[in-house]
């Protein structure tokens, strides 16, 4: 019997579509990655199921879309009876293991105290950190739960971050060898180095927290970054552009939301804008040359052939996009389409690029389908196996994401948005909204930067209602199909 493949399963966090190389950016160094595509299958419109944490990698984790997991918002918990991925495998014989962050429960203000709190996730393996600490005195208070505290007081170092002389909002993070990143890539090789002595398959989640705000790399990698400043470009905002647009944005471009008060767009000289730009991509650098490390130990211990690797970001980062910094209830490519690279050898054509749209709660059910598994009834999403294999020409028409009080609250109460994106049309409906504009709608044929609002435009009457369609079609067919119907009544 051949035996079943392992799954390196590789999450980064908040990291944006285009900044990997092989997606076209020509300033990062991300050699790794683009091998991974180069050999594998490379997703160009892989859309997250939310722009924030807790949602979407409950999402892609069980299959699920976040209103159904009801883990549909950060500072929730995902529900005791929720069946992750990991489990479902665990229970077919794999050995199931985490290294660093997690995040499918609360975890403000402290998000230290994992173990009392767990589902049955299915990891047996668990090397634990949700992030970096803040400062020295975190690192200290936390160390006796998170790993990579643990991880640096063996090693006699102070984690602490440096001011950078241009702007607030970039710090010097510590060497890279005691990054978190690196941490994770370490902890990672540990356990593919441990596992090539077993005969049962694994499946291992390294979540790295890079390159997550609060943008602080390593010296020698920004450096790199700073000598080329002026090439460098500018946010992709046009003056005024936000005039038509939801008042959220609007308050968040003025510093008046809460998410952006330390990230005031206007208040931003130009090299400001670009330093912010070059700390995110040297982290994301950073985040390459670790993964390189994991990918060398499954060559250097004969795994490689046999383990499906999927590379991924939890949701992405406006960086400036916009006026807006961060993440929120905002639907902007910069949010919510992310990098997706699937690669296995044994199995999957090499250099195959995938323009159609899919969604990251497609990836648990294709891991299921690529090794043997049954699909569970509870799974909303659907298997990429048949558009990598040629079997289907398209896998989905459109793309569904959700914002359900899923961050702070604006004027007091929670935001509730839903986004569909279509092959040329993207809608967004914040709903219950009495102030300002409602909803955007962008025609991506005209107006890929999505700069134009369309929402109240007469001439695209007939494509709003198009799109207005296709989202109470996608409300209401990502209601729970649990539990399933024993008989016709």
């Amino acid at each position: 019997m051949t035996k079943r493949p392992n799954i390196l399963w590789l999450c980064a966090d908040q990291q944006r579509f285009d900044t990997v190389g092989c997606y076209g950016n020509p300033f990062v160094e991300t050699p790794n990655l683009d091998r991974l595509a180069a050999g594998g299958v490379m997703f160009d419109h892989a859309y997250a199921q939310s722009p924030v944490c807790t949602p979407s990698r409950a999402s892609f984790l069980t299959g699920r879309y976040p209103r159904t997991t009801r883990a549909r918002q950060n500072g929730g918990s995902i529900p005791a009876g929720e069946r992750l991925i990991p489990r479902i495998l665990a229970d077919a014989g794999y050995t199931c293991g985490l290294v660093g962050k997690l995040h499918i429960r609360a975890a403000h203000p402290r998000p230290h105290r994992p173990v009392e709190s767990r589902i049955d996730d299915g990891y047996s393996w668990f090397s634990w950190s949700h992030q970096p600490p803040p400062n020295a005195a975190q690192a200290a208070m936390d160390w006796p739960t998170n790993a990579y505290s643990n991880w640096l007081r063996a090693r006699g170092i102070t984690f602490e971050r440096q001011a950078h002389p241009d702007t607030e909002h970039v710090q010097i993070g510590v060497e890279e060898q005691h990054q978190h990143t690196t941490w994770c890539a370490e902890t990672a090789t540990e356990f593919v180095e441990t596992m090539a002595g077993f005969p049962q398959p694994w499946l291992l989640s390294v979540n790295f927290y890079d390159p997550h705000h609060p943008f602080d790399p390593p010296k020698e990698l920004l450096e790199r970054y700073l000598d080329r400043l002026d090439d460098i470009p500018l946010p992709r905002f046009r003056p005024g552009e936000l005039d038509n647009k939801p008042l959220l944005q609007q308050e968040h471009y003025a510093g008046g939301h809460s998410a952006a008060r330390t990230f005031v767009h206007s208040e931003m000289s130009e090299r400001e804008h670009r330093v912010i730009r070059a700390a995110y991509w040297a982290m994301i650098d950073m985040l390459d040359r670790q993964i390189g490390r994991i990918l060398d130990a499954l060559e250097r211990t004969g795994q490689r052939e046999d383990t499906i690797v999927i590379f991924h970001a939890d949701h992405g980062e406006m960086l400036g996009d916009h006026g807006i910094y961060l993440k929120g209830a905002y639907f902007y490519d910069p949010a919510v389409r992310v990098p997706l690279i699937l690669n296995w050898p044994r199995r999957l054509a090499s250099g195959r690029r995938v323009s159609g749209l899919v969604e990251l709660v497609d990836v648990a059910p294709t891991v299921l389908e690529a090794v043997g598994a049954d699909l569970e009834p509870g799974i909303q999403g659907r298997s990429l196996m048949p558009l990598i294999d040629g079997r289907v020409a398209e896998h989905r028409d459109d793309v569904y994401c959700e914002f359900y009080n899923a961050g702070g609250p604006h004027r007091g109460q929670g935001t509730y948005a839903t986004m569909v994106r279509s092959e040329r049309h993207k809608i967004v409906v914040y709903h219950g909204s009495g102030d300002g504009v409602r909803g955007e709608l962008y025609d991506l044929d005209d107006d890929p930067g999505e700069h134009v609002n369309r929402w109240d435009d007469p001439a695209y009457l007939a494509a709003k209602t198009d799109m207005l369609q296709r989202m109470t079609d996608r409300m209401a067919m990502t209601a729970d199909p649990l539990p399933v119907r024993d008989d016709v009544w």
